[in-house]
């Protein structure tokens, strides 16, 4: 495959000295540009956008034709997995996903296949050499999972949910039924990420968007613990590169000392937390990923810039920061302002890296 033209995002990861602090955006390709939301309707629904590897490449590519980004992100869903164990996964207008089925008892989880990744999920591994190919070495390609905790999470509850009471009361009730589900989520994830690793994916992220749901003692036991066996599985190394893991757990500021432990390259902070604060805590163990509130998007350039300016003053000089926001691009965001977030990255944090 094509080397690297810009390879300031890996080595950032890797804290490797870079000119500017690399930048990238969560669902960097969505809603928010029109031409995103032309080529959804285009496929007819999400999951064939996702299915189709050349649409899935398209999109992919669409925010690096308009920004100067350091990274593009792998176009797929966390919820892979649970489709491809026979869960059914659809999506209801304005509800979000959903399943067919739940799963809600031993005899359910017993019943759950462990997917083989290239072939029960070959689309996701031909969208990433079709984006990889297409790249052909402009930045590199993301890859990810959602984590096992998250993704139990809508598997038990059938979808979404604010509460997550299915979820907890099977955590209380039936804690060995729930390690048994997570434990085939993490041995699923491992052939997953790691058969996007061969597809060509250049670093991995974990995403634990409902680990802040949890009590501390919960959160390592339920979700850091089978996190942990993932990046003990991953290939470390392919195409002569070392392959970073960034694990984002979102309200995870309470456990930066725990997830820095994991092994994983980087960690991915949300907007909770000063970042400054959390490199003090990390040390040198971990770059550090994020962590611009979203919603700094909804305002003007100028109070873009300065939210920008205030985040890497934060960090200060030095490697290991990769810009990002503290969680996904919403969809109502303007497509300008997204463009000066990254502007104002690479403008300003050259000083931080002479």
């Amino acid at each position: 495959m094509s080397p690297l033209k810009n390879d300031r995002f890996l080595r950032a990861l890797l804290r490797q000295p870079v000119d500017v602090t690399p930048v990238w955006m969560m669902r960097q390709a969505g809603r928010y540009l029109p031409e995103y939301r032309a080529t959804r309707q285009l496929a007819g629904d999400f999951m064939a956008l996702c299915k189709n590897h050349d649409l899935a490449c398209e999109v992919t590519l669409q925010p690096l034709e308009r920004y100067p980004l350091d990274a593009a992100i792998l176009f797929s869903d966390i919820l892979t997995i649970p489709d491809a164990m026979g869960l059914g996964l659809y999506f209801e207008t304005g509800e979000g996903p959903r399943f067919k089925k739940n799963v809600r008892t031993e005899a359910d989880v017993q019943a759950l296949p462990i997917p083989n990744a290239e072939s029960d999920l070959g689309y996701v591994m031909n969208a990433v050499k079709t984006i990889r190919g297409a790249l052909n070495g402009r930045v590199p390609l993301i890859g990810f999972s959602g984590s096992p905790w998250t993704l139990a999470t809508y598997m038990i509850e059938g979808g979404s949910s604010r509460d997550f009471r299915a979820a907890k009361n099977m955590m209380y009730q039936q804690p060995q039924v729930l390690h048994q589900l997570l434990d085939k989520l993490a041995l699923s994830i491992i052939d997953y990420l790691n058969a996007q690793i061969r597809a060509g994916a250049q670093a991995v992220q974990i995403f634990d968007s409902w680990g802040g749901a949890l009590s501390a003692a919960a959160y390592q036991e339920f979700s850091l613990a089978y996190m942990q066996k993932i990046v003990d599985g991953l290939i470390k190394e392919h195409d002569g590169r070392q392959v970073p893991v960034i694990l984002f757990t979102k309200g995870g500021g309470l456990w930066l000392e725990s997830m820095a432990n994991t092994g994983a390259q980087a960690l991915g902070l949300d907007w909770t937390i000063d970042i400054g604060a959390a490199r003090h805590r990390v040390g040198s163990k971990v770059a550090l990923q994020g962590n611009m509130d979203p919603s700094v998007l909804y305002g003007s350039p100028t109070r873009i810039r300065e939210e920008v300016a205030n985040i890497l003053a934060s960090f200060g000089r030095g490697e290991g920061h990769v810009m990002n926001l503290g969680h996904g691009i919403d969809q109502f965001t303007n497509p300008e302002h997204a463009g000066a977030f990254i502007d104002a990255v690479h403008e300003l944090s050259a000083k931080y890296h002479q």
